[in-house]
């Protein structure tokens, strides 16, 4: 997988995590009986994708810069 920059996961596992819970609690509270369900439904859907989102940021390596390629400046 490519790497993608911990500010960008961060990001994204707040958007998720925040419509999720958002989801669930209109799902269970606000919304009619007819929706309720699938509300919900897609609000956990949301916090498995927090969740996904945070295990990556928090097992990805960090990117190494390859000296190879950087100019030398002796000066």
């Amino acid at each position: 997988m490519k790497y993608v920059t911990p500010l960008r996961l961060k990001i994204l596992m707040i958007v998720f995590f925040g419509t999720g819970i958002l989801g669930i609690v209109v799902g269970l509270r606000v919304a009619p009986p007819q929706g309720t369900l699938m509300i919900t439904f897609m609000g956990v859907i949301n916090l498995c994708l927090g969740g996904f989102f945070g295990w990556i940021l928090l097992t990805q390596k960090p990117k190494l810069d390859d000296k190879r390629k950087k100019k030398r400046n002796d000066n």
